[in-house]
């Protein structure tokens, strides 16, 4: 492609948007409303699949053992559950130490539990942590069977609901987020259609004099990026602005919520956000002027 195509492509694309200024403002109004929106449920899928990962970190599984078991059956019973599949922490809780642990816990009201020192009822157990949430009711089953192991605590029931419930939750928003973003390209395409159609005639006139399909194509492909761009960059900084605002409100009320503040996710929802304001333009360019030529 020589240079003076290349300017030829990117004087038509600019002067098209000059002479439809209010089609075009429109159009990139479209965009920004769509992408803005996409960019808004994007960063709170992001900060959903965060929480969810959090709650799934916090759950462990208590492995209680059996009386009068000696310390070297303890480490060989630590060891075969190490090399359990799945397995991301595997730390042995003395009866003493759980009992230090429940101490700090009633912090004021620790006064209760004066006198269990010498006659602690507290079974010695392994605190077990999975790397996947869904993998817990089965680690369970096996650690149940192994020897040395009274019974294991997980809380049956609400794992597999909290399992099911984050499952369902990421896949919604996934399928919202693909939803927005077709309504997206339907949008653009349809308010790029209506400035092909506003010179059908000029385009019909430059096939019957031999222009190829690609040569009448691209200065509407790149019309079409130019305001997928533009729209998509009023959007990402709508989106980021409003975001550092609402994590720094949240911060100073509610310091027990902890959004997602990693600024690579951030600019990487944010780029996603341009990069789609990119493609909608072109694939709605492309469906736009399909109709006006031969392929």
């Amino acid at each position: 492609m020589s240079f003076n195509t290349l300017a030829y492509y990117w004087r038509e694309a600019l002067q098209s948007i000059a002479r439809n200024s209010w089609l075009s403002a429109a159009s990139v109004g479209t965009v920004a409303v769509s992408l803005l929106i996409v960019g808004i449920f994007a960063l709170l899928v992001v900060n959903t699949n965060e929480f969810t990962r959090g709650l799934e970190s916090g759950l462990e599984l208590r492995v209680i053992l059996r009386e009068g078991q000696s310390r070297d059956s303890i480490r060989n019973l630590q060891g075969e559950i190490q090399k359990l599949p799945g397995i991301s922490l595997v730390e042995f809780v003395s009866k003493e130490q759980a009992l230090e642990e429940m101490k700090k816990s009633l912090k004021n009201r620790r006064d209760i539990l004066e006198g269990l020192e010498n006659d602690n009822p507290l079974p010695d157990a392994f605190r077990v942590k999975s790397a996947r949430a869904d993998q817990i009711p089965d680690l369970a089953a096996r650690l149940e069977g192994m020897e040395g192991v009274d019974q294991v605590v997980y809380g049956h029931g609400l794992v597999e609901k909290l399992v099911s419930a984050t499952r369902w939750a990421r896949l919604a928003g996934t399928g919202i987020l693909a939803v927005l973003c077709l309504a997206a390209v339907f949008l653009i395409s349809t308010t790029i259609r209506m400035s092909v159609f506003a010179r059908r005639k000029e385009i019909g006139i430059m096939v019957l004099l031999g222009a190829t399909n690609w040569f009448v194509r691209f200065p509407y492909l790149l019309e079409g990026m130019i305001l997928g761009f533009l729209g998509a960059v009023l959007a990402g900084s709508a989106v980021y602005a409003g975001y550092i605002s609402l994590v720094s409100y949240i911060d100073q009320t509610l310091p027990f919520v902890h959004p997602v503040t990693d600024r690579q996710t951030i600019f990487m929802v944010l780029g996603g956000v341009l990069a789609t304001g990119l493609f909608i333009g072109a694939v709605g360019s492309i469906f736009s002027i399909r109709r006006f030529l031969k392929t």
